[in-house]
């Protein structure tokens, strides 16, 4: 990457101003370019000088001028100028020839443009909702699926070993209530006065599941009146949910590389073993009949529960046994949680449980993501039809369409709450940034399908003809997507893909109002024919890290 260059050319620079007397020899702290807000103050600026200033003991600006002196004795083919700019800053612009060639760059990478090697093949696993499988997915699930899903992607993307987990919830007390919920339902359909259990699950999913299940065994699960649900009924209620969750998943396009049961935690003996870990490095105690997790001892305010007077285990322990699987034995360098809200206390003592188990808590990233609003105009969305107290993301998907949910759903960072205007989402207008995205591509592949009949070929086409300031524009905001997915790997944040694929799609408008493609001059047509098929690359690559569509028309 450009960006990696040019940080190494002021490092040189810096180093070079010292050996020659212009600097002092001090402690060179790290390299930071950033890209200026006005383009006027070039294409990447560092701070360096003002960073240098108080050990240096020298104005900010003349540290600048000594550092670009030295960078201009060694300027790579890429960069045009280098100058000073108050108070202290280096600024590098770019050669508009250097720009004009990066098309073909672009081409030749193909839809591997984007990709970086930040994560040096590392085995990373991102488990994202993992929804308990007592209900449909939920529209605030729909946030956690398409942030997880898109880090995923992007991490990929930057030379990490990825895979996507879900953690089925199969051995906790959320479906056995579940289980007893489905049988009262299906008890009522052969003429039982039933009614759900306490805590029970409303909503109408459950008659279906309940008449599913009639239609496959008839009456062969009903029991004697009074009697506690056959175990079979949790079991294939769990699989039939989960069967309707994978349903879901595929209308919004996610798709986990592993389903992990927690059941097996205990049936293969992966919590004992995690338990022994813990106890043996002195972080259980016994007492008030119950077993605790000393995490006071690693920092937390307070002791935590993880197996209950009466035996069982809580969801804590689970968890302890799920990330010492997780980390010790299958190996994941780097674990990443993707949780709702309401999980947000359990960072802390997640974090003690891992280090408890030997494990450096860096390796563990938990990311919280907030709760989302739906909204049609400024009218919020409460209830659903379908599931009584929450609205599912079918629901909004069959309604806005995948790629419309996905990308409002990954469009604000995960700590900031978020309203999902339904009305906006299905507009077909500049004012929805899902149609305007994807309206730039189909109109560079209509551009491109037009020009077949007048230019069968642009292959040859020259590149340095691209000298307008909408080309040089464009070409440069389609090689901000490869820094884009390294500062993506290293902060986390995808929500930053979104607003670069609008900026991207106006860049191209803009281009666009301002330089025909197909003109008369074929040579400057066939470079512009180039430019835009970049673009197409570029802009599909974009959508497809946030796993929605390139649509060719619209």
């Amino acid at each position: 990457m450009i960006k990696s260059e040019i940080e190494a050319l002021i490092r040189s620079a810096v180093r070079s101003a010292q050996e020659s007397g212009a600097l002092p020899p001090t402690a060179v702290p790290e390299v930071h370019i950033e890209r200026p807000q006005r383009p006027e103050h070039g294409d990447y600026a560092s701070n360096v000088p003002l960073r240098l200033a108080a050990t240096a003991r020298m104005a900010p600006l003349e540290i600048a001028a000594a550092i670009a002196e030295a960078a201009r004795a060694n300027l790579p083919e890429a960069i045009a100028t280098v100058d000073v700019a108050p108070p202290g800053f280096v600024n590098v612009r770019l050669s508009p020839s250097w720009l004009a060639s990066q098309v073909d760059v672009i081409r030749e990478a193909g839809t591997a443009f984007g990709n970086v090697d930040v994560g040096g093949g590392t085995s990373l696993q991102v488990e994202f909702v993992s929804a308990n499988p007592v209900g449909p997915i939920h529209v605030g699930n729909g946030r956690g699926l398409a942030l997880g899903d898109t880090l995923a992607r992007a991490l990929s993307a930057a030379g990490y070993e990825v895979q996507r987990e879900y953690l089925v919830n199969d051995a906790g007390t959320q479906t056995q209530t579940f289980a007893a919920t489905l049988y009262a339902r299906y008890q009522q359909l052969f003429g039982r006065e039933m009614d759900i259990p306490e805590g029970g699950y409303p909503g109408e999913y459950m008659i279906t599941l309940a008449e599913e299940l009639r239609a496959e065994r008839g009456d062969a699960l009903l029991r004697p009146v009074g009697e506690p649900y056959p175990e079979e009924i949790h079991d294939l209620g769990v699989q039939m949910m989960l069967d309707a969750i994978r349903n879901d998943l595929d209308a919004i396009g996610v798709r986990y590389d592993n389903w992990f049961s927690e059941r097996s935690l205990y049936k293969g003996g992966t919590y004992e073993k995690a338990m022994a870990v813990v106890r043996d490095a002195g972080y259980l105690a016994e007492r008030e009949g119950a077993t605790w997790f000393a995490s006071s001892a690693l920092g937390e305010e307070k002791d935590n529960v993880v197996v209950r007077s009466t035996g069982a285990p809580t969801y804590f322990a689970s968890d302890i046994a799920y990330h010492y699987d997780k980390f010790v034995l299958r190996g994941f360098e780097r674990v990443i949680n993707v949780w709702g809200a309401d999980h947000q206390g359990h960072v802390p003592r997640m974090k003690a449980a891992v280090s408890a188990l030997g494990v450096d808590p860096e390796r563990l990233t938990i990311i919280i993501y907030q709760l989302v609003t739906l909204k049609r105009g400024s009218e919020t969305v409460r209830l659903s039809k379908r599931a009584g107290e929450i609205v599912t993301l079918r629901e909004v998907v069959e309604e806005v369409g995948a790629d419309a949910a996905r990308y409002n759903f990954v469009s604000r960072a995960a700590d900031s709450h978020m309203d999902f205007d339904l009305d906006l989402a299905k507009k077909q207008s500049s004012e929805n940034p899902v149609y305007y995205v994807q309206y730039a591509h189909a109109r560079i592949a209509g551009i491109l399908l037009q020009a077949t009949e007048k230019i069968p070929s642009y292959a040859d086409g020259n590149v340095s003809l691209l000298s307008h300031e909408a080309e040089l524009a464009l070409i440069r905001k389609a090689l901000r997507l490869p820094e884009l997915v390294e500062s993506i790997a290293i902060s986390l944040e995808p929500h930053q893909l979104p607003y670069y694929a609008v900026e991207l799609a106006t860049a191209f408008h803009d281009f666009y109002e301002k330089c025909r493609v197909l003109t008369d001059d074929e040579a400057l047509s066939k470079a512009r024919l180039k430019l835009v098929s970049a673009v197409k690359i570029t802009l599909a690559r974009t959508l497809d890290l946030m796993g929605m569509s390139a649509p060719e028309r619209m």
